[in-house]
């Protein structure tokens, strides 16, 4: 009797003896989940499904989480941060207290600009792993482009922010103030399409240049906008002298964009050269002319009027000496590059240096806002088209803003970064 209650009691022990190694196992806590909690830069949240904008400039990047970081997995090589169109990080000190990883820039970052943190595999301090993330943003402010020679913002005038190439009063006509892309009141310069424009004189130092950029917001707008037989007539948005400088053209169906140019040639002889872009996607390997070395294909989605008819647009023109190429983008992206080195070697395209103003009697040294020549020209005064007197003449009807001419040759990112700032 006396064995079997001890056997009762070594079975009474054991079974208690697993019970509370069991309970004791079920009830020990979780470890914290490793996960981010947050992702500031000043007042700004990065942690969010779309790209932050208006993000500080000179603040630093602070991640917290929901435990300790071990230090060893957040440093400057798995914590980064880099600029749009660069592959080289940006320097900066990355440090870590408990929960919190700080990314400081060693320079404020810059304005208007498109930035990527990236967060490698980093650890918890109890060995937990976080899965690698990248998030994007764009800086505060307006991103600084180099080269710039004008600027016309068309915030109630039509002022030069730079002071050199203002619009007399003298140069102005029909010329009214609305609402901008943003829709912000009296921030466009608005065109009537019959009488609207501005001149700015000295046009030919806008222009001659060995590399060169023209970039500007556009609305064309359509509603009434025809020729003396009642149909639609294109839009002449701007011009120094046509052909003889510069000009751009709207098709009247918007199935085509056109930028003219006179270049200079490698004998210091002038001749010009239309950039013409129908969004058919034909370049000199599919049947395309031999200069054009890519063009998007529109034909699927509304073609070039899909991007310019009766909306804002961000059109970018430019034209690089040291390729011998040209550029257009619409919206941030490359519609159409020409190769002029792609041409034969009879072809004078090839040995091109630049642009130039050719000076004649026909047409004045003023770059018009609104037509493809000022109004003392006489090139094609008596065509009901390119008259500026004939009130049904290719005047543009629309908005202008945001209006810069460069002296340097922007890159895709730089035009993109310029695009994202001020869409």
């Amino acid at each position: 009797m006396k064995n079997q209650l001890n056997r009762w009691k070594l079975w009474l022990a054991a079974i208690t003896f697993l019970c509370f190694t069991a309970c004791g196992e079920d009830d020990a806590p979780e470890p914290t989940k490793f996960v981010l909690q947050s992702l500031m830069v000043g007042t700004v949240d990065l942690n969010t499904s779309a790209a932050a904008t208006n993000v500080p400039t000179d603040a630093p990047i602070k991640a917290t989480f929901s435990t300790n970081v071990d230090p060893a997995s957040a440093t400057n090589t798995t914590v980064t941060l880099t600029k749009q169109g660069q592959t080289a990080n940006v320097p900066a000190n990355v440090t870590v207290t408990g929960a919190e990883v700080t990314l400081t820039p060693s320079a404020t970052l810059t304005a208007g600009t498109a930035y990527t943190l990236s967060v490698g595999a980093m650890k918890s301090a109890d060995g937990q792993t976080l899965p690698a993330m990248t998030k994007s943003f764009t800086t505060a402010g307006t991103a600084p482009m180099p080269g710039v020679i004008a600027h016309w913002s068309f915030n109630g005038n039509a002022a030069d922010a730079l002071g050199s190439f203002s619009a007399p009063s003298s140069g102005m006509v029909g010329i009214t103030y609305g609402p901008d892309r943003k829709n912000q009141a009296n921030a466009a310069a608005v065109f009537n399409g019959t009488t609207s424009i501005i001149e700015i004189p000295d046009g030919a130092q806008l222009i001659n240049a060995t590399n060169f950029t023209m970039s500007f917001w556009m609305k064309a707008v359509s509603t009434d906008h025809v020729d003396a037989s009642g149909k639609p007539k294109a839009h002449f948005v701007f011009g120094l002298g046509a052909f003889h400088g510069l000009s751009m053209e709207v098709a009247g169906d918007y199935g085509s964009i056109k930028m003219g140019n006179r270049f200079e040639w490698a004998d210091g002889t002038t001749g010009s050269n239309d950039f013409f872009f129908n969004g058919d996607g034909k370049n000199a390997a599919n049947g395309g002319w031999a200069a054009v070395e890519t063009r998007k294909d529109l034909t699927g989605s509304g073609g070039v009027a899909a991007l310019l008819k009766d909306k804002w647009a961000h059109i970018t023109f430019v034209f690089n000496s040291a390729t011998k190429s040209r550029y257009l983008y619409i919206n941030g992206e490359l519609m159409e590059k020409d190769n002029f080195t792609l041409l034969p070697d009879t072809e004078k395209l090839k040995t091109v240096k630049g642009i130039k103003f050719n000076a004649n009697t026909e047409v004045e040294n003023k770059l018009a806002l609104g037509f493809n020549q000022s109004r003392g020209g006489t090139l094609w005064a008596a065509e009901p088209w390119g008259g500026y007197n004939f009130t049904t003449a290719n005047h543009f009807r629309g908005s202008l803003d945001e209006v810069r001419i460069f002296h340097t040759a922007l890159t895709g990112a730089e035009v993109l970064a310029m695009y994202n700032t001020e869409k």
